[in-house]
């Protein structure tokens, strides 16, 4: 297994020309600590007129860019649309991964924990499994990420949207901390998932804090590596039963301290705990 980081966080600039600097800088910090492989949000595409100009970068900082993560919403054409540019760039660059989630609830006035509901999730389906399709035509693999505040968040969820949609097309990225959220253990689901899942995202709870967190503030419990309570060993010993030997990425809505910081406590509890 090969550990990774997501770099979305160091994005804060609204223009392209200091996003991609700010994009540059989270390639080379985490080059230092140790990260061979990153990955972004999709939407770093729109920066670049021409793909090369990211696998320069790539290249210039030691890393290798991996995965693209898009967001879908409910409007079945449109969200086919954006994936596939967003797909063909993935792939121009040479990722092999294509993390995808529902845009989830927030902003809408509502509950961010709703029942499973089999209409809105049949829409989603749809979306993945056709983009799950042209991905593969492209060398790239669909992975669809449950996630708090979204329709794919608790198991039910999980489990219509394994038995709705093509397993040639679409994989799984199972996430330690949003399914500890939704009451499931990861261990559990590394082996209910099999041999669909194709990524995973790391980062750790503290779930003494979430036992009194309440809405989005939960997503606050999130912790570096080694800084919660979940059982990363017996995560990777899961993954190895499952004959599972790709990407762990770890990812932090929230850093403590700073984007570095979090990154190198992380890196180091899985050199010196996972041994990877």
């Amino acid at each position: 297994m090969k550990a990774a980081y997501t770099g979305w966080t160091w994005l804060t600039a609204k223009d392209a020309e200091t996003a991609k600097k700010q994009l540059e800088q989270s390639f080379k910090e985490c080059k230092f600590l140790g990260y061979d492989y990153v990955e972004n949000f999709a939407f770093i595409g729109d920066y670049f007129e021409d793909p090369n100009e990211l696998i320069e970068m790539e290249k210039r900082c030691g890393v290798e860019l991996v995965n693209l993560y898009g967001h879908f919403g409910t409007d079945v054409e449109e969200n086919i649309a954006v994936g596939k540019k967003q797909i063909d760039f993935l792939a121009a660059i040479g990722g092999k991964w294509y993390n995808c989630q529902h845009g989830g609830y927030f902003g809408d006035g509502g509950p961010l924990e709703r029942p499973t509901n089999p209409e809105v999730l049949d829409k989603i389906c749809a979306i993945a499994d056709t983009l799950g399709a042209y991905a593969k035509e492209k060398g790239v693999t669909l992975c669809f990420h449950p996630h708090y505040g979204t329709c794919v968040f608790w198991e039910s969820d999980i489990d219509y949207l394994m038995a709705h949609t093509d397993p040639r097309y679409v994989s799984f990225c199972i996430d330690t901390a949003h399914t500890t959220l939704a009451g499931m253990s990861p261990v559990e689901l590394i082996k209910k998932v099999g041999p669909r899942l194709a990524y995973m995202h790391l980062k750790d709870v503290d779930t003494y804090a979430l036992k009194t967190a309440e809405g989005a503030d939960k997503m606050g419990t999130f912790r570096a590596l080694g800084h919660g309570t979940i059982d990363f060993p017996a995560v990777k010993a899961a993954l190895e039963e499952i004959g599972y030997n790709g990407i762990l990425c770890v990812e932090l809505d929230r850093p403590e301290v700073g984007n570095f910081h979090s990154a190198e406590v992380s890196r180091i509890y899985i050199r010196d705990v996972l041994d990877i």
